[in-house]
C-alpha cells in the first residue's frame, strides 16, 4: 500500500491527466473513427475497392496496416480501423481473411517504428532528444522494406506455402 496524502495523490492525478489528456483524446478519436467506419458500411465498401487489386491483396493488405499504424501511433487503433476492412477484402478475393487480419497487424508493426508519436516516446530518454526526424529518415527505409517483405511472405503463405496457415 502507497501512504500518499490526498492532496499529493490528486496532485498526481493532475499531472498525469496533463501529459496524457492528448493520447487518451487520440486514441479516443481514433476508435470513433473506427466504430462509424464499421457501422456506416464504409470499411466495407473500401473493402471491396481494395479487393479490385487482386492477387496483389496481400502486399496492400501489409501497407494499409503500415499506414493505420503510422497514422495513429497504436496497433490496436490499427487494427480497429482497417481489420474488418482486410476481412471483408479477403473474401471478396477468396483469401484467407485469418492470415489477412494478421498481416494488418503485422504491417502495422512496420509503421510503428516510424510512426511520430512512437519516435518521439523512444528518444525522450536518449541523447538523440530533439533528433526526431533523423531517426525517422534513417528508419524509414527499413520500415519499406520490411512491408514490402512481409506482403511478399503473405502472397507466399497465401500461394505456395499454405501448409503454414490454417484452413479457414
Amino acid at each position: 500500500m502507497v501512504k500518499l496524502p490526498p492532496r499529493e495523490f490528486f496532485a498526481a492525478a493532475v499531472d498525469t491527466w496533463v501529459q496524457t489528456r492528448i493520447a487518451i483524446l487520440t486514441v479516443a478519436t481514433i476508435v470513433g473513427l473506427a466504430y462509424l467506419m464499421n457501422y456506416s458500411g464504409m470499411n466495407y465498401t473500401l473493402g471491396l475497392g481494395v479487393a479490385s487489386v487482386g492477387p496483389f491483396f496481400p502486399l496492400v493488405s501489409a501497407f494499409l496496416g503500415w499506414v493505420a499504424v503510422f497514422l495513429s501511433g497504436s496497433d490496436t487503433s490499427g487494427n480497429a480501423l482497417f481489420g474488418n476492412l482486410q476481412v471483408v477484402a479477403a473474401h471478396q478475393l477468396n483469401l484467407n481473411p485469418v492470415l489477412m487480419a494478421a498481416t494488418n497487424s503485422s504491417g502495422g508493426v512496420m509503421g510503428k517504428m516510424i510512426s511520430p508519436q512512437n519516435i518521439s516516446t523512444g528518444v525522450a530518454t536518449t541523447e538523440l532528444k530533439g533528433k526526431e526526424g533523423l531517426v525517422f529518415a534513417r528508419t524509414f527505409k527499413h520500415s519499406i522494406l520490411l512491408t514490402i517483405l512481409l506482403g511478399v511472405l503473405v502472397w507466399l503463405q497465401q500461394n505456395v506455402l499454405t501448409w503454414m496457415i490454417p484452413p479457414h
